[in-house]
């Protein structure tokens, strides 16, 4: 009797076991579901707002959940380089046509006051100092749209290991009277063309010095992968034993950049100072490009700063 009625109390227990069993998996799944549609959300808001920097997580995912993560993740990133490629040679093409045209218009205004000023009957006359102020004006206007030829005739990078930490300290001297804050690891060692690097870290800084800045920080921010592993050292390094890519933040506390030009400081001929160029970060924006980098502004500041420049590697 005993034993007749203790079946079917155990075949209950297990038929609840297993009912619980499949109501967990259900909601595991379920859950699981709505956290692929939030990161894909995430993505398609990313996409929309032109910010293709975007690095979702894989860590949860399945084998091929994740697999497809990380190619959308590094999709994401040649977008950018692509949209920024075809920016800089867009900006390039019109340049090149500008400085063209400019410069055969400006030629016989040159020439022409020239010869006028050095004729003897023009000394000393009412239309001298006119000719005179054409004439610098020509050669003034002549030097500065020549320095844009520099957007288009950069020579090749040559890159190579370069240690962070030290080609910092080759740039400080430069700017003794700023008072440095410096966070970078010895170990890190980034793949550039030093003297291209030294160029981008100069304009910066003198930007920094124009706004009337008086602090300067730089630090390290190594981005974190997924996949990445970390070194007998404690850096972060990739499956292939190589440091892992990172940015430098270089930031001021000198005058912020309006709100209403952050998306235009990297247009050639675009500037805010009076006897600006407009070419120091139109071309940093190249040089880092052509090296498969970047250089942005950041949309929030490093804490205690006014304006941060984010260069990617």
């Amino acid at each position: 009797m005993a034993t007749a009625f203790a079946a079917p109390t155990l075949t209950v227990l297990v038929g609840f076991a297993m009912i619980l069993f499949i109501v967990v998996i259900i909601y595991m799944m379920i859950r699981h579901q709505r956290r692929l549609k939030l990161m894909a959300w995430l993505m398609q808001e990313a996409i929309k707002n032109h910010d293709f920097t975007f690095h979702l997580p894989t860590h949860g995912l399945l084998f091929g959940e994740r697999a497809m993560q990380e190619a959308l993740n590094s999709f994401g990133e040649e977008i950018a380089k692509q949209v920024t490629m075809n920016e800089i040679e867009s900006w390039e093409k019109l340049t090149r046509v500008l400085t063209h045209e400019i410069m055969n218009a400006l030629a016989p205004i040159n020439s022409i006051s020239q010869a006028y000023l050095s004729d003897p009957s023009i000394k000393g006359t009412d239309l001298e100092e006119g000719l005179q102020a054409i004439h610098h004006t020509g050669i003034s206007l002549t030097s500065f749209v020549d320095s844009y030829r520099k957007l288009t005739q950069l020579q090749a990078p040559s890159p190579e290991n370069v240690s962070l930490a030290d080609f910092i300290a080759t740039v400080r001297p430069l700017y003794s009277g700023m008072q440095w804050t410096i966070s970078i690891p010895e170990t890190v060692v980034v793949f550039t063309d030093i003297n291209f690097l030294r160029q981008v870290l100069v304009n910066l800084i003198k930007n920094a010095v124009e706004a009337c800045a008086t602090k300067i920080d730089i630090r390290w921010m190594t981005i974190n992968r997924d996949n990445a592993v970390k070194g007998i050292d404690g850096r972060s390094k990739d499956h292939t034993g190589t440091v892992s890519k990172g940015k430098l933040l270089v930031s001021n506390n000198g005058t912020p950049v309006p709100a209403d030009v952050r998306n235009e400081i990297f247009i050639p001929f675009f500037t805010t100072k009076h006897r600006g160029s407009g070419i120091g970060l139109p071309l940093s924006k190249k040089i880092m490009a052509i090296q498969g980098g970047d250089i942005m502004l950041a949309d929030i500041p490093l804490s205690g700063y006014i304006t941060t420049f984010v260069i990617v590697f």
